[in-house]
């Protein structure tokens, strides 16, 4: 997969799954924690990160 830092970040940091419905979104994690972002298909507010493999 990612051989280098950037690519590493790009891929996964700024990912995160919704808890209800695993649809999977991008945005600063810090408005993941902060539960200022919706879900866009089921308005949840529960994310967690996407996994490394």
């Amino acid at each position: 997969m990612a051989k280098f830092p950037e690519a590493e970040a790009r891929l996964r940091i700024s990912k995160f799954v919704c808890r209800r419905c695993k649809t999977v979104m991008r945005g600063p994690s810090i408005k993941f924690v902060k539960e200022e972002i919706k879900c866009r298909n089921c308005a949840g507010r529960a994310f967690k990160a996407k996994r490394k493999k």
